[in-house]
Formats: structure tokens, C-alpha cells, sequence
């Protein structure tokens, strides 16, 4: 069996709500595209492992993995990363907050020679539908910021759906063990090491069922340690720049 082009990570922490419609409506979206799907098992005290289990049985590049170690975003998304088989890694909240149909974009924009395209909700045609507006201002002002003090070329650079190529993403040293924030470190230290990046546009909707895993007060001091970081960045480049001049 042919290694497929592109793995989509799922981490799934008590999700058997919407693992399922999630699962399905990728396979259907996807289906011109050869993929895997991995479900990454954070800790869930549901019946997301027992809903894994039956998917996998019913779709052949269906896998499910446990995270056995600390809970959390971030460490489930590494061990994805770590059992992907994909030339190409895309996370997917198991929630359906995200536009599936995106990922086709995501995919054949990599073919012009990019790292990692970012799925941005804040660029022309993109839009963020319903959640908490405090969360909603916060993500907004940090992804056109960073954008406009440092010229990422990406409005969105805190959201968790992107497309990396694989062999770029190992070369990434990722320190970040908190949650949501591995994302925006990533996309940081990528741009900085000079890898090429792009965006798209993408409609990202609010959960239907569950509670989101993000809780703004608890997140928003790991967003804010790697914006300050790549500032950081950008003076000491351009400090380096003033004195290579003279």
C-alpha cells in the first residue's frame, strides 16, 4: 500500500460527541486524496477511544494512538506528529470547528515549494463565526500584529489548522509543552529559520457540541511569551543589519 500524500492529526480529549461526524465528513471531503487519519487518544474518560475503534475498523487509513503522556494539546499533537506517515501534517480539531474543504487548498499550494500554509480566518474571505468575543479580539489583534511587525506572511498565526511538510516540521526544535501555543511557536520559528510559508482562507465555526478547550485566562500568557519572542527577533535582526552596515 502507497504512503499517503498528507496525514491529518486529530487530537481527541472525551470527544465522542463529534469524533465520528468529523471522521466522516473528512473521509468524504478527502476522497479524491490519499490520506490517513490519526486519532490522537488525550486521556478521554468518554467513549472517544471505543468510537476511534469502530471507525478504524470501518475506514482502512483510520488509526488510533494514545498519548501516554502528559495531558494536553500540545504533547497529543507531537505524538501525531511523531506517528504520521505523511509527507505533508495537517491538525483537525475533532470538534468540526474547522473548514475541512480548506485542507485541499492547503494541499496544492504546497506544490509551488512551501513549508507550511496556514489556514487564516482573519485574511479576505476568511471568517470566524460565534465564540466568546473576548477570545475572538485577543487571536484577531496577535495574528495581524505579529503580521504587520514582523511581515509573516500569515494574518492567523495562532491558529492550529495548518498544513507543515514533514521534513521541515522534524528540523523544528519545539520547546512548547503548555497547550495552543505550540502552533504559534511553530509558524514563528519556521519564518525565522527561513522556511517559505503561505495562507489561505478559511471559515472557522464555533463547536457545536462539547465545551471548548480553550480557556483564554489560562492560554493567553503562552500566546503572548512567543509574541514578545518574535519581536525580539525582529529588533536583534535588525540591530545585526544596522551594525553589518557599519
Amino acid at each position: 500500500m502507497a504512503e499517503p500524500k498528507f496525514s491529518v492529526i486529530i487530537p481527541a480529549h472525551n470527544e465522542e460527541n463529534s469524533l465520528k461526524e468529523t471522521i466522516v465528513s473528512l473521509e468524504k471531503t478527502l476522497s479524491d486524496y490519499r490520506f490517513e487519519i490519526i486519532v490522537v487518544n488525550d486521556h478521554s474518560l468518554d467513549k472517544t477511544v471505543i468510537i476511534a475503534q469502530e471507525l478504524a475498523g470501518r475506514y482502512p487509513n483510520v488509526r488510533l494512538v494514545n498519548n501516554i503522556g502528559e495531558k494536553g494539546f500540545a504533547p497529543t499533537l507531537i505524538t501525531g506528529f511523531g506517528q504520521a506517515k505523511g509527507e505533508f501534517l495537517v491538525p483537525v480539531m475533532a470538534d468540526g470547528c474547522d473548514d475541512l474543504t480548506t485542507i485541499k487548498e492547503m494541499y496544492e499550494i504546497t506544490k509551488e515549494g512551501y513549508d507550511l500554509v496556514s489556514a487564516s480566518r482573519y485574511r479576505e474571505k476568511g471568517k470566524r463565526i460565534g465564540g466568546p468575543k473576548l477570545k475572538a479580539f485577543f487571536s484577531e489583534f496577535v495574528g495581524k500584529s505579529i503580521h504587520r511587525l514582523t511581515k509573516i506572511p500569515t494574518t492567523d498565526v495562532a491558529n492550529a489548522f495548518k498544513l507543515y511538510r514533514k521534513s521541515t516540521l522534524q528540523k523544528i526544535k519545539i520547546k512548547e509543552n503548555s497547550g495552543f501555543a505550540l502552533s504559534m511557536e511553530i509558524t514563528l520559528k519556521m519564518y525565522y529559520q527561513g522556511y517559505r510559508i503561505a495562507e489561505v482562507s478559511t471559515i472557522w465555526k464555533e463547536r457545536k457540541q462539547g465545551k471548548s478547550k480553550f480557556i483564554i485566562l489560562k492560554i493567553a500568557p503562552f500566546y503572548l511569551k512567543w509574541y514578545f519572542w518574535a519581536i525580539t527577533k525582529m529588533l536583534q535582526l535588525h540591530m545585526n543589519l544596522l551594525f553589518g552596515r557599519r
